[in-house]
């Protein structure tokens, strides 16, 4: 006789509790995803506001620095400014005795017989004469003394007339001579003040 055993309840419970096991995992598997993708998320979220705050952070720095650099470029600005009234300055005071110097040099250099008229500086080293001489040989002297003198050079004659005035006949000239001293002159002129 054989026995005959019903081992179908057997497998429903078998069946149930696999599924009550893989219901089971399935659940734990959903929550731990959760907790991981809730974990990930304050992570990620923390790395972001530090990742602000540094940002924020270097931005004011940067603003600080180029608050700085302007405040540089601005003491640069002056100080170049400054450098340029000071150059102003010993310019002037380097040419403070200059000009008595040439009108003493003029009055060394000019031969008898001859009279300025006018003197005109004409740009800044070039000065135009006009005047009477005696005859042309007073301005050819006249012309060898301003090369011949360390305050003026290159004497250019423009204009030469013979005229006759009050009874006597005279050369009315026109010329040109650069206002240029040598180094030595400049140095003991500046040096003098």
């Amino acid at each position: 006789m054989s026995t005959r055993l019903n081992l179908l309840p057997w497998r429903e419970m078998r069946r149930r509790e696999q599924d009550r096991q893989l219901l089971t995992i399935a659940i734990g598997a959903w929550v731990l995803m959760i907790v991981i993708v809730f974990y990930a998320h304050i992570h990620v979220s923390a790395l972001i506001e530090t990742q602000t705050k540094r940002n924020e952070f270097l931005k004011q720095e940067i603003a600080k620095v180029e608050q700085q650099i302007k405040e540089v470029a601005e003491l640069k600005k002056r100080r170049q400014d400054l450098i340029a009234r000071m150059n102003v300055i010993q310019q002037l005071q380097a040419d403070r005795t200059r000009v008595v110097r040439v009108f003493d040099e003029l009055v060394r250099r000019v031969p008898d017989g001859v009279q300025l008229l006018t003197i005109k500086q004409t740009g800044g080293s070039s000065m135009a004469l006009t005047g009477v001489a005696q005859s042309n040989a007073r301005v050819s002297a006249l012309m060898r003394n301003f090369a011949a003198s360390e305050w003026f050079s290159d004497p250019e004659l423009e204009v030469i007339n013979v005229r006759q005035r009050g009874g006597n006949r005279v050369s009315e000239f026109s010329l040109k001579v650069k206002n240029v001293a040598k180094k030595e002159a400049a140095s003991t002129g500046g040096a003098g003040t």
